[in-house]
């Protein structure tokens, strides 16, 4: 009698515990709807605002294109979807810390809520690096190389694709000092040791450029370059700041 009580009381967490994730994990998808719903009428003119770095280095006389029949729905359709979950970030960041919360130390929280704030920060900044910096050079030099005979003329939804995949891929570069500083505050390694390791992590970051990005020297070299910098950023963070020593202290 006495073990099937206990293990009924180890049960209940576990429900409750999946409940509760059940639970965020429909107020997060409401609130993409939510944005979606607000934003969708705005499609067309968002997706006008995203084309504009391709559509200024477009010869006089063309434009963009739309091979399939239900593409100029599906384009703006799908880019309105993708942009209201990235302005949904902070409160989908918000559900997840509110579940995981309860379970952290103090000094675990101190330096949580930090790198949750920078996260989002620096998700953000990535995309607006690739919108303002990468993509002008990037379609700047496409445009200019090709034969004088041939009208460059993109199809709507082979661009949204292009885009969307920097988009991604710089966001999640510009995550990387935080996941410097999460592998020295985990212990998993320190800040000498991944000093040393500085050769292989510009190597790297060369081969993951030219793993995200397309084909072009251009855009890997773009992205690699901050890549490098920001390991750096996140190398100067965890020798400044406390809370990272003394939790690796700890675990030695």
């Amino acid at each position: 009698m006495t073990s099937s009580a206990s293990a009924g009381d180890k049960e209940q967490p576990l429900i409750q515990h999946l409940l509760e994730l059940r639970t965020r994990i429909i107020r997060s998808t409401v609130v993409i709807f939510i944005l979606f719903a607000g934003l969708f009428y705005f499609s067309s003119d968002i997706y006008e605002f995203i084309s504009q770095p391709l559509r200024v280095y477009l010869p006089e006389g063309t434009s963009m294109i739309a091979t399939d029949v239900a593409s100029p729905f599906l384009a703006p359709f799908k880019l309105t979807l993708v942009l209201s979950l990235f302005i949904a970030i902070p409160y989908i960041l918000h559900q997840i810390w509110a579940f995981i919360s309860p379970g952290l130390y103090k000094h675990e929280k101190r330096l949580a809520i930090p790198l949750l704030v920078a996260s989002v920060l620096l998700f953000y900044a990535g995309m607006a690096f690739a919108y303002f910096v990468v993509f002008p050079l990037v379609f700047g030099f496409f445009t200019s190389i090709g034969p004088e005979s041939v009208a460059v003329m993109t199809d709507i939804n082979s661009y949204l694709n292009f885009i969307l995949k920097l988009f991604f891929a710089f966001g999640l570069a510009f995550e990387i000092p935080v996941a410097t500083v999460l592998l020295i505050w985990s212990g998993v390694s320190d800040v000498d040791s991944l000093a040393k390791k500085r050769p292989y992590i510009i190597v790297g970051c060369f081969v993951l450029g030219m793993l995200l990005t397309p084909p072009d020297v251009i855009s890997q070299t773009l992205l690699a370059g901050p890549m490098w910098l920001l390991f750096e950023m996140g190398i100067l963070f965890a020798r400044l700041t406390p809370g990272v020593s003394a939790k690796r202290d700890e675990s030695e």
